[in-house]
This record gives structure tokens, C-alpha cells and sequence, in this order.
């Protein structure tokens, strides 16, 4: 059976590889190495995505990620295909595979990535559901470590909804043994069940998942500020939510309460003036567009590894990331 990405701690066990060996091969690929730019385990493969949102990032880094890695992507949007309208996930699944070598999906409901990696027969990547966002947890912990290679000390605080892309970072954190704290206003926490899951890992690994009502707790002496829109894409009609974040914008009044190391990240599109200050967001500090970039080679790293392993694993032997 093939392995799929529906969460990043799907891939808890080698977490720490896949980002060495993403931050590795960035690294060789910008300075020209012969080894990197003619690594291409996707050759004579063409990977699938499927898009149900638009999308800036996600498709623009799966396109050209594929594309370096020697695959065809192929871009499949919602009116291209019958996926839930006239025919079921469970058959779209099942017709891809017989096509393609990975698929990737943007979509609205975790149930329909569940149900399509559950009847394909090739690996599903989730490129975002609204349960989980791992691709972008996997770029973030790669722009976290580049920033702060001495990670075990760190304090990263979220200040925002409880959404997808905090479920897929407190997990991530807590496999890396990374302290979070978040802050979400009530009625906006985060699901039970994945901080059950973050909580246990980072038992495991010396580290804490702290919740708080209170931005100003959250951001104390933290290293790194995390924040996403409000009202997010296909919650338009909630335009009323964004009274309830009253008092959650990053600001240089909040950012006063962090480690003079800190930095600031957002998964964007960014709400300028809403969730954050063009201040913050054009701050020295922001690293919110190496965070953007680095969804690519976060990908990349994923995909070798997912489809094919052996090529990924020999890869980063020969990158001296001793696995």
C-alpha cells in the first residue's frame, strides 16, 4: 500500500530527516550543484492536483517542485473533473490511480482527502483540508530551524483561530520538541483531538502545548509569532467572526512582549490591518516570504520521500544527513 499525508504526523517518525534533507537540498539546488538539479525521482511520473480553493502558493510550489524533480504536474481544478458531483470520491480515486503516480488535493472536508487516499492506489498528498494543512507545517519548521538551528529552546506562540494550519504547526512542534502556546479566543479553540495528539507528543519529547485566551500570554518571551486571517476562505459569510478577535492582532504593541529574537511568520494571504499591521508584516523581523518559499522545497522533500524513498533516502546519505 502506498503512504499518504493526510497530517504531518503522518511522517512523525522521519520529521526531522525530511527537513534536514529539504533545508540540504535548497541549499545545493541555489548554489548550483549538478547533484540536486539533475535529482529527479518523479521522472516519467505525472502528479495529479486537485484543487476545490484557489490557491497561489500551494499550486505554484507543487507545480514547480514536480516539475524540478523531473515530473509533469498535472493541475486538475473543480470544474475539470466530476469529483463529488457526478461521480463519487471513492470512483475519482480509483480512475486517477490508474493514471497517475501521486495526487495532491486541496479541499474543503478532511472526510473527502480521507476517502480518496483510502481508494487510491498511489500516494495522496492533503494540500489542505479543513482539518489539516500538512505541507504547510512541514515549510514552517523548515523556516523555523533555518532561523533557529538551536531549536530545542524555543517558545513559538499562535495567535488566531484554532484552524488547520495551527492543528498541523502544534503537531509539528511537538514532534520536534518545540514549546507552543496558543491563544484563541473562546469559541475558537483548537479540535480536542488533535491537541490530545499534540499533547502526547510533546510528552514524549521534553516539550509543552500551552493554551491561553490571552495574545499578550502566548507571545511572552516567545521566538517566533504566528498568526492567519481571521475569516478564512469560504467563511466569507462570517464577516461578524472578526468582532470576536478583538484584541488579537499582531501589532508592535504585542510583538513588545516577545524575545528580542523574535520573528514573525504568516501562512498567507495576509488581512493586512486585520490579523497584522503593514508594520509587522514589512518588519526586518518578518519571515513571513522565506516561510512562502520554502513550501516548495518543504514538498519536494515530502514527495521524494513519499514516492520514491529509496532515491530520497540515498540522497540524503550522500547530503551527510545520516539517517
Amino acid at each position: 500500500m502506498p503512504e499518504h499525508l493526510l497530517a504531518i504526523d503522518d511522517v512523525k517518525e522521519d520529521f526531522m530527516d525530511i527537513l534536514k534533507w529539504a533545508i540540504e537540498f535548497k541549499r545545493m539546488w541555489k548554489t548550483g550543484d549538478e547533484i540536486a538539479i539533475n535529482f529527479h525521482p518523479l521522472a516519467d511520473l505525472t502528479v495529479g492536483s486537485i484543487y476545490e480553493k484557489p490557491s497561489t502558493r500551494t499550486r505554484v510550489s507543487f507545480e514547480v517542485g514536480i516539475s524540478r524533480l523531473g515530473g509533469y504536474p498535472l493541475t486538475l481544478l473543480k470544474n475539470d473533473i466530476q469529483l463529488g458531483k457526478s461521480e463519487t470520491v471513492a470512483d475519482t480515486a480509483n480512475v486517477l490511480s490508474r493514471f497517475l503516480g501521486c495526487i495532491t488535493y486541496r479541499c474543503f472536508a478532511h472526510s473527502d482527502v480521507a476517502e480518496l487516499a483510502a481508494n487510491s492506489s498511489v500516494t495522496v498528498i492533503n494540500a489542505l483540508s479543513d482539518k489539516h494543512h500538512p505541507c504547510q507545517a512541514a515549510a514552517d519548521l523548515m523556516t523555523i530551524i533555518e532561523e533557529f538551528p538551536d531549536n530545542k529552546s524555543l517558545k513559538v506562540a499562535w495567535v488566531g483561530d484554532g484552524n488547520n494550519v495551527l492543528h498541523d504547526l502544534m503537531l509539528a512542534c511537538a514532534m520536534l520538541g518545540i514549546d507552543i502556546h496558543y491563544a484563541c479566543p473562546k469559541g475558537y479553540e483548537p479540535a480536542d483531538d488533535v491537541v490530545s495528539r499534540a499533547e502526547e507528543y510533546a510528552s514524549e519529547n521534553n516539550s509543552k502545548v500551552i493554551s491561553t485566551t490571552d495574545p499578550i500570554d502566548a507571545v511572552k518571551n516567545s521566538n517566533v509569532i504566528y498568526t492567519d486571517v481571521f475569516v478564512s476562505m469560504g467563511e466569507e459569510n462570517l464577516k461578524d467572526k472578526i468582532d470576536d478577535f478583538d484584541g488579537f492582532q499582531v501589532n508592535s504593541e504585542l510583538i513588545s512582549n516577545a524575545d528580542s529574537t523574535w520573528k514573525f511568520m504568516h501562512c498567507l494571504p495576509a488581512h493586512r490591518g486585520d490579523e497584522v499591521t503593514d508594520e509587522i508584516m514589512d518588519h526586518e523581523n518578518s519571515i513571513v516570504f522565506d516561510q512562502a518559499e520554502n513550501r516548495m522545497w518543504a514538498q519536494m522533500s515530502l514527495l521524494a520521500y513519499l514516492v520514491d524513498n529509496p532515491a530520497w533516502s540515498a540522497m540524503g546519505e550522500m547530503m551527510g544527513i545520516g539517517f
